[in-house]
């Protein structure tokens, strides 16, 4: 069957923007600027801001919901599901591990490539898989089993290659770049037990998935505003790039954005890509499918891979790229892509009924991110 031409605009929507999301980061991260006081010119690294502002963005939803709902009760026939009351606090426990997965990713991105960054985010079905079977009783069928074990020989090449990029390359060291990819993987438990928690405490309250992602953006906003307080306090060492070497310095952040308005922009991309992109990704579920927004939110990463070497950010690598069909084919079979292909065979007899654990993405950092 065609897509309509508003299915079309929900696909593009989240695959720009998606990608969007992702580059804008990168680029805030690649400006150079002084900061307060007269201290040197130095790369804007300030990810506990940058989560503020993805927090921001998620929060954003919150408003997209309820003008969504008033437009839809002024119709002759409302027919938007706006779901039971809750108690918002059952967001809080998903809220927080957002809140520390998505940290971790902006800390991470500042060690490693943009295209990196996004292919080892596909660790999070591993650790969404084992949990769902530990916490959630769900039984995993051959197809995904096998889907986990691909990627994590996905993440494995994903990893050699930037190995031996570290060694080769001068825009990160080696350090840094294996850092960086541990701490991705890292966050993606925590942004796990995030889809665990959403499943097995949210999703039977029939929460609108709009008003889901912008409660949990509330509360990131707010506890993470309140956390840079005691961060500009907390000396970390080489750990931290700003001049004070201490875990978050939002001054300097706010003096470099002076000193360099460029970075507003990329500030401002990231924020507003990741509210378009949370609306676009349960929208393409809703009006297509989940297996399309799995394909779509794999494509990103080839947009964001072109684009990073297009400007120059990174080098090509063809583990990097073997590593990504890797990592793509074990996303397919763990998201039952094969399904739909072996059905036509005359041979073929379904694994299961069901399987898919896309649902327990529909809320997860997609960034959410994301997640």
């Amino acid at each position: 069957m065609a897509w309509t031409k508003y299915q079309l605009l929900l696909a593009a929507m989240m695959l720009v923007t998606g990608s969007i999301n992702t580059l804008s980061a990168k680029w805030a991260d690649n400006f150079s600027a002084s900061g307060c006081h007269g201290s040197p010119s130095h790369t804007f690294s300030h990810p506990f801001l940058q989560a503020v502002g993805m927090f921001l963005g998620e929060f954003s939803c919150l408003a997209v919901f309820y003008i969504l709902l008033c437009h839809d009760r002024r119709a002759p026939e409302p027919k938007m599901n706006a779901g039971r009351a809750f108690n918002p606090l059952l967001f809080l426990p998903p809220a927080v591990c957002d809140m520390l997965a998505t940290s971790i990713m902006y800390v991470a991105l500042n060690m490693t490539s943009a295209s990196s960054f996004q292919m080892l985010r596909g660790a999070v079905i591993i650790f969404t898989g084992l949990l769902s079977v530990a916490f959630l009783d769900r039984r995993l069928v051959a197809s995904q089993w096998a889907g986990i074990f691909i990627t994590i020989l996905g993440l494995v090449v994903v990893g050699l290659a930037d190995f031996v990029s570290g060694q080769r390359d001068d825009t990160h060291k080696l350090n840094d770049v294996v850092t960086g990819d541990l701490l991705i993987i890292m966050a993606q438990i925590i942004a796990a037990v995030q889809m665990v928690l959403e499943e097995k405490f949210v999703y039977k309250h029939d929460v609108h998935p709009l008003r889901a992602v912008g409660t949990e953006g509330l509360f990131g906003f707010i506890i993470l505003t309140i956390l840079l307080i005691p961060m500009f306090y907390i000396p970390v060492g080489d750990f931290s790039n700003n001049p004070r070497r201490v875990l978050e310095d939002a001054l300097d952040a706010f003096c470099q954005i002076g000193n360099q308005p460029m970075i507003v922009l990329a500030l401002l991309g990231n924020i507003i890509s990741i509210a378009f992109f949370n609306f676009a990704g349960i929208s393409v579920t809703k009006e297509i499918s989940a297996t399309t927004r799995m394909v779509l939110d794999s494509l990103r990463t080839v947009v964001i891979w072109v684009v990073s070497l297009a400007v120059g950010w990174e080098q090509f690598h063809g583990l990097q790229v073997l590593g990504f069909i890797i990592l793509l084919a074990g996303t397919a079979l763990y998201n039952g892509l094969h399904r739909p292909l072996l059905a036509k065979l005359p041979c073929y007899t379904a694994e299961e009924s069901g399987g898919s654990s896309e649902r327990s993405g529909l809320l997860g950092n997609g960034d959410n991110e994301e997640s």
